[in-house]
């Protein structure tokens, strides 16, 4: 199984890059996660949210890979503590399809590409830059395997 993080948004800051390959190269090879960046559309003046959200949904969909588990992320997700993402993880990895972790633009997901995910996952309620989001999500991912694995990097307590 490879976990897909297909995030708009290209041209990260240094520290974004280092910091999701940081956790992403920890990752085993059976549970792979793999970055694909999305082209964002270009803001401006006369240019609908609604439009660029629609257009960058399609590119969303199009990186998409074929039979895959769906979850986006999104304000309105469940948020899970980071033993319930090991308990996802796990279940990610018993059910065997690819997953791919959808993250939108400054202008979020379309209502559309949220409904047709197979689950919603909000991070906090708190609102974070999407560039940031990336290295959490690693992270937070690395920390769920090493539960399935009793690895001692997660210390809960």
């Amino acid at each position: 199984m490879q976990i897909y993080l297909l995030a708009v948004g290209t041209r990260m800051p240094a520290w974004v890059k280092q910091g999701y390959d940081e956790y992403a190269q920890r990752m085993p090879p059976h549970c792979k996660l793999v970055l694909k960046e999305i082209l964002p559309e270009k803001r401006g003046k006369n240019v609908r949210a609604s439009d660029l959200q629609q257009r960058e949904a399609e590119k969303i969909r199009q990186a998409l890979p074929a039979k895959c588990h769906i979850v986006a992320l999104d304000g309105l997700g469940k948020i899970w503590t980071t033993e319930k993402l090991a308990e996802r993880l796990e279940d990610w990895m018993m059910q065997g399809p690819d997953v791919a972790l959808i993250v939108g633009g400054p202008d979020g997901l379309t209502k559309d590409l949220i409904n047709s995910a197979n689950e919603h996952w909000s991070l906090s309620n708190l609102t974070f830059p999407h560039p940031m989001v990336r290295v959490i999500v690693a992270e937070q991912l690395y920390r769920a395997w090493t539960i399935t694995e009793n690895h001692p990097y997660h210390r809960a307590g």
